[in-house]
Formats: C-alpha cells, sequence, structure tokens
C-alpha cells in the first residue's frame, strides 16, 4: 500500500506530456502565403570577381525555402537562406546544411536528422541555383 500511492502519482506525472503533445499540423505561423515558385536568377559584383546566384523558391510542407549562393570564382563561398520554414528543426539545421554546402562544393550533401522536408527543399532549391550559373 505504500508503494501504491507514488507509482500512481508519477504514473499520472508521465502520462501527462502525453496527453498534452500536440504534433505538427505542417502549417507555418506566419501570416503571409506561400510565395510562388521562382525561376533562379543571378548577379555579379561590380569587381566581377563574387557572383550572387538566387535558388527557385521551393514550396515544402514547412512552409517556403529558397537559397542565395555566393560564388568567387568557380567556389561557394557563403550560403544564405531567404526563405525558410518558421520552426525550431529548421532553424537548428540551417548552419549544418550550409557547412556541409560549403565542404561538399555542391549540392550532393546529406539531409539533416529531423529537418529531412526543410533538407530536402533546401538541396532542390541550391542545385536550381548551382545550375543557374552552369
Amino acid at each position: 500500500m505504500k508503494r501504491a500511492i507514488p507509482v500512481l502519482v508519477l504514473s499520472v506525472a508521465g502520462l501527462v506530456p502525453v496527453w498534452r503533445y500536440a504534433p505538427s499540423d505542417g502549417t507555418t505561423t506566419t501570416a503571409e502565403p506561400p510565395a510562388p515558385a521562382s525561376t533562379p536568377s543571378a548577379s555579379s559584383s561590380a569587381d566581377g570577381s563574387a557572383q550572387v546566384v538566387k535558388g527557385t523558391t521551393v514550396n515544402t510542407e514547412k512552409g517556403p525555402v529558397q537559397v542565395e549562393v555566393t560564388f568567387d570564382g568557380d567556389r561557394i563561398t557563403a550560403v544564405k537562406l531567404l526563405q525558410q520554414p518558421n520552426h525550431p528543426q529548421t532553424e537548428a539545421a540551417v548552419p549544418k546544411l550550409v557547412a556541409s554546402t560549403l565542404q561538399a562544393q555542391s549540392a550532393d550533401i546529406d539531409a539533416v536528422s529531423g529537418a529531412t522536408i526543410t533538407s530536402e527543399g533546401y538541396v532542390e532549391s541550391l542545385q536550381a541555383a548551382l545550375d543557374a550559373r552552369g
């Protein structure tokens, strides 16, 4: 009998988070509608050394993803996300995706665990930017 009360209390305490759990419904918290798919665009700096190329906007279940890639010659020197889902997993995945891109110097990178949908949108937009550059 002495063990029954703590066991009951701990069981209820353990079940409360399960009852309160709300899975992601795949919507974003932004008020603006998803942007339509765009075409890649490229621009060069005044001295001609750096080239900035925007990838297409990829509409994912979590929200739109669009990258902007900066090249110095043939090397990718920077990747910036112009659009990304407002989601904690996405925010944690972006630095990993950018670092992988800078290391691989291509769109042949692995998805980040827990942010697979965003990773796939990132790679698609990145590949479109690389293709637009030529």
